[in-house]
């Protein structure tokens, strides 16, 4: 079977696919363009795509009679794949959930203690110089341990970090989520609608799936609930929250901090963003590990030489 992987992978991967797969590596690290989505649906029997390589309704409608037969996904987020549009056309999609948990419940205790803490404000401040020395009220920040973390979708990587904040820093635990939650794993509670959760916490950490469900879910009234001492972190999907409505609350001080991995059109950010003291900016470092990057690959190697041999896909979605 020919195979396209859209971008280098870590080498144990490339390595498990070359003795079973007529495979082609992209070596280029932008997304596919337009071009490139078509030729990968018309001329391989596999594609490996991961963020940014936007499978979308258009792409399908453009090669109606495709090749390919599954889009084995890197990454547990697949919002740049139309699923149902794929699922219409006959492509399977599978993804790579459990790889990323626990490394990405990392970089969200990561972001909610700089945020807090005003670590990427003191970095940019020693690097400049301008600096002048150790004084009582410098740079003060919110202490995390034994203040509620509200948790907006309490999936697996939601528990981990609920696990993390818990026995870590001694935090109380609030969380949102679209159905009922038995057993988060640590004393925490469920609350009734997402305005409660912001209200309540003085961290708030995002880490719902993307796709059209819960694209702006974080919205100007969303904000506006929060605290005026609280942080917000974003771990899922740029495009959870809305980055107008984010500028315009950390600018007016709404809300003391936030702290993101992704953007609403990754790799744009805002230059409001940017020019914000009080926003941590983080360039998608959620499962940047090598260890971590190889696991996931290995998931969708195994999804691949399942299609391959007609067994069932171990992660389709």
């Amino acid at each position: 079977m020919k195979l396209l992987i859209t971008r280098r992978l870590p080498d144990p991967v490339l390595e498990a696919l070359a003795p079973e797969f007529d495979v082609t590596l992209r070596d280029d690290v932008r997304p596919l363009d337009r071009d490139e989505i078509h030729a990968a649906l018309r001329d391989y029997d596999c594609v490996l795509p991961t963020l940014g390589d936007r499978f979308d309704a258009a792409a399908f409608a453009a090669v109606p009679a495709p090749r390919a037969r599954l889009l084995a996904n890197f990454g547990v987020g697949y919002n740049h794949i139309d699923v149902a549009a794929a699922k219409a056309a006959g492509i399977a999609v599978t993804n790579t959930p459990g790889a990323v948990t626990d490394a990405t419940a990392d970089i969200a205790m990561t972001l909610m203690l700089m945020s807090a803490r005003r670590a990427a404000e003191g970095d940019r401040l020693v690097r400049a110089g301008r600096w002048q020395g150790w004084y009582p009220t410098e740079m003060l920040g919110l202490h995390v341990t034994g203040k509620t973390l509200g948790i907006v979708g309490m999936g697996r990587i939601g528990q981990a970090i609920a696990k993390r904040a818990h026995h870590g820093f001694g935090m109380g635990v609030v969380f949102f989520n679209r159905s009922q939650v038995a057993d988060p794993g640590v004393p925490a509670h469920q609350l009734a609608t997402l305005a409660e959760v912001m209200a309540a916490a003085d961290v708030v950490v995002i880490a719902v799936p993307g796709g059209a469900g819960t694209r702006h879910l974080i919205d100007a009234a969303a904000l506006a609930a929060m605290k005026p001492t609280a942080h917000l972190v974003n771990i899922s999907r740029g495009d959870v929250i809305d980055e107008q409505a984010l500028i315009g609350a950390l600018q007016s001080g709404q809300i003391a901090g936030a702290g993101l991995d992704v953007y609403e059109n990754e790799p744009d950010v805002p230059q409001a963003l940017r020019d914000l003291d009080c926003v941590t900016l983080l360039p998608h470092l959620g499962t940047a590990a090598l260890e971590v990057r190889t696991a996931m690959g290995m998931v969708a190697v195994d999804n691949l030489k399942a299609f391959a041999r007609g067994a069932p896909l171990p992660t389709p979605v």
